[in-house]
């Protein structure tokens, strides 16, 4: 598949009960970021430290530290070499966990900083610090998709698939993307990702579904709760 985000709408009319379930998701999650906020939001390392300290002791604190340096030296680097830089790094300080387990919550949006904090994140949370993160390192919007797809379990010939979450980078817009995924370490470009089924992708500026077809749905259909999480990650200094 040269766009991961591209599927015949047969595939997605045979995924409907699975799609309207994460469809429901991408409303809530959409709406954390608009253009406005990122274009306005400055990082504020004294700030988050703080909040770090207080809530997460001396580790948490220390985690963001190396964080902040993983930023800092990863400047200069060219885009390949930055998105490596960060996918290594959530993928080796941070532990998958379900919501249920780390927050006693079926589904909870975890900010970059609870993340960090408590080391510990589903696909979701995986996802949402690696598309800051690139963001902060001067990533453009129309660069970078959260993709929404169905992961193969066990193997090429298993029939059974989970919902997941990567993060998909564009060189150009009709480039094939390269995938960060909590899964496996290495990036690899979509087509060497078969396990991989899209359903859709989206970023602070659509939604796209089936053929690349940009969607006009409502962001705002949701928004209560994600003004909630909007709000958690201003006040840790984002």
């Amino acid at each position: 598949m040269a766009l991961i985000a591209e599927q015949p709408s047969s595939f997605l009319s045979g995924s409907r009960r699975w799609f309207g379930r994460v469809i429901g998701c991408w409303l809530l999650f959409f709406t954390l970021f608009t253009a406005a906020f990122f274009v306005a939001a400055e990082r504020q390392s004294q700030k988050m430290q703080q909040v770090m300290h207080s809530r997460y002791g001396e580790d948490g604190a220390g985690l963001l530290r190396a964080w902040n340096q993983m930023l800092d030296t990863s400047q200069t680097l060219d885009d390949v070499q930055k998105i490596t830089r960060v996918n290594d790094f959530f993928n080796r300080h941070i532990r998958y966990s379900d919501d249920v387990t780390l927050w006693q919550k079926s589904d909870y949006w975890a900010t970059p900083l609870e993340t960090m904090g408590m080391r510990a994140g589903d696909c979701e949370d995986f996802t949402i610090a690696k598309y800051l993160s690139l963001l902060e390192l001067g990533f453009a919007n129309d660069q970078l998709r959260l993709i929404y797809v169905r992961a193969q379990i066990g193997g090429q010939q298993s029939k059974r698939f989970q919902a997941h979450m990567v993060l998909g980078y564009y060189q150009s817009p009709t480039a094939e993307p390269l995938i960060l995924d909590n899964l496996i370490g290495r990036i690899e470009p979509a087509s060497k990702r078969p396990d991989l089924r899209p359903v859709f992708s989206f970023n602070s500026e659509g939604l796209w579904v089936g053929n690349s077809v940009q969607s006009q749905a409502d962001p705002t259909a949701r928004l209560s709760r994600w003004r909630d999480l909007l709000a958690r990650i201003r006040e840790q200094g984002f």
